[in-house]
């Protein structure tokens, strides 16, 4: 081959592995869910778990968020939970989903360029919940999140494309109000990337961090809403939480005001309370969520559920908190 036809073919194929590279990643389960009957005793049929990427707890307040502040005025609730170290964004959700620190699940990196493995090898809440015949969903706002895109696990997933790409939540909650106009699943999770967003590129609590945190509150008030009409007023439950907060343009440090984050119970089931005696770990809305579901977790999770932020259960597991 001349050296141009082999310059112009090997163009060519880099561009077409971009091309792929970039593209969203929608992924639909082409394996059947279980069939195992559901436990009698469980919180809820229905949990909705939303993510706000990089949101400090000293960021909610009852103007600029009315959402959150009535969430906490009318459930459970924590300002002083803690994510993992390194409290970034990938291994903090990896450990929110699996119930697992990044000594067990691994996941050091956090971008598609670094990414050691095409998707995380521990169990998700998505895939334990799955196998009892729950379906389940996952809305994505940042490409790094195909990591836990596991097939077989998610009903229905989403992410962006390329090696950084991320959607605002008008579109990522957008399409979550599409989906569950159809089949809505019975396990939720949404994660709200604008915080995060704003926080590196003007600062943690400057003021356009806090119109980005307005905005993921708006978009709360939207999930809920869309939860509304796809389950009836009532009839589920809810928690919310973040990866990390931020102080500076960065976080991934010990510094207090990285690792700590809120943590919301709302909906069915839940005790109004605040949490005060309870010290809470991002590994714990993994366990949390089984629970609710009146599942086991696996036997070697760190998570516990917090079973203080609801109403008393029978059959709550022993470990729990």
């Amino acid at each position: 081959m001349a050296p141009l036809k082999k310059l112009v073919a090997g163009i060519s194929l880099a561009a077409l592995a971009l091309s792929s590279a970039c593209a969203p990643r929608y992924i639909r389960s082409v394996q059947a869910a279980a069939t195992m009957s559901r436990p009698p005793s469980r919180v809820t049929d229905h949990v909705l778990v939303v993510s706000i990427d990089g949101l400090r707890p000293d960021a909610i307040g009852s103007r600029e968020t009315p959402t959150l502040f009535r969430l906490m005025q009318t459930g459970s609730y924590s300002l002083t939970a803690t994510t993992i170290l390194p409290s970034t964004t990938l291994p903090s959700h990896t450990s929110m989903l699996t119930g697992e620190s990044p000594a067990r699940h691994h996941v050091s990196w956090n971008n598609v360029p670094a990414a050691k493995f095409e998707t995380v090898a521990v169990p998700t809440i998505f895939g334990v919940a799955r196998s009892y015949g729950y379906r389940t969903a996952a809305f994505f706002s940042k490409a790094k999140f195909h990591t836990l895109q596991q097939a077989g696990t998610l009903d229905y997933s989403q992410a962006p494309g390329g090696w950084f790409g991320k959607w605002a939540s008008d579109r990522t909650v957008g399409d979550v109000e599409r989906y569950l106009d159809g089949a809505p699943p019975d396990l939720l999770f949404v994660h709200l990337s604008d915080p995060d967003t704003a926080g590196h590129e003007f600062g943690w609590m400057s003021e356009r961090y806090g119109r980005a945190v307005t905005t993921a509150d708006r978009a709360v008030a939207r999930l809920l809403a869309a939860a509304d009409g796809a389950y009836g007023p009532g009839n589920y439950s809810v928690i919310v939480s973040a990866d990390h907060g931020g102080h500076g343009r960065g976080h991934g440090t010990n510094d207090p005001r990285d690792v700590t984050i809120p943590w919301i119970a709302w909906g069915l089931g839940v005790r109004p309370a605040e949490l005060t005696s309870v010290s809470i770990r991002t590994m714990d809305t993994a366990s949390t969520v089984l629970w609710m579901l009146g599942l086991s977790e696996p036997t070697d999770w760190e998570g516990q559920p917090i079973v203080d932020a609801f109403m008393p259960l029978a059959g709550a597991p022993v470990n729990a908190r």
